[in-house]
């Protein structure tokens, strides 16, 4: 009896084992030209971070843009675009705003100590 379970064990085990490597889903092909769009954007009024980007791309052909706050008041704009494998990627930096700072350092003032006279 001890002789058929053991047997019954071993082949319900055997019947488990798959037959070659797992599966884990289809193969990825990354010969096919890229193609994706999206867009996002923080503003956030704690930190004052304040900043959005696009950007969208069929095959080489890739275009965008993006807008940041700068520590001095003004939004800087990037519009880049890139039209194929060989022509580079070309960007339009722009400014929106006048720069604002701060008051300077202050100025050390030193007293005139005593004249020595040798």
């Amino acid at each position: 009896m001890q002789t058929i379970i053991v047997l019954a064990s071993l082949v319900s085990a055997a019947l488990c084992i798959p037959a070659g490597p797992p599966a884990y889903g289809h193969e990825e092909n990354y010969d096919t030209p890229a193609a994706y769009a999206y867009q996002y954007g923080v503003a956030d009024d704690y930190s004052g971070a304040k900043f959005e980007q696009n950007e969208k791309r069929d095959g080489y052909s890739t275009s965008g843009s993006y807008r940041v706050a700068l520590p001095d008041g003004r939004i800087q704009i990037v519009n880049y675009h890139t039209a194929d494998a060989y022509s580079g990627n070309i960007a339009d930096v722009t400014y929106e705003g006048t720069p604002t700072y701060g008051p300077g350092p202050a100025r050390a003032v030193h007293a005139a100590g005593p004249a020595h006279l040798g």
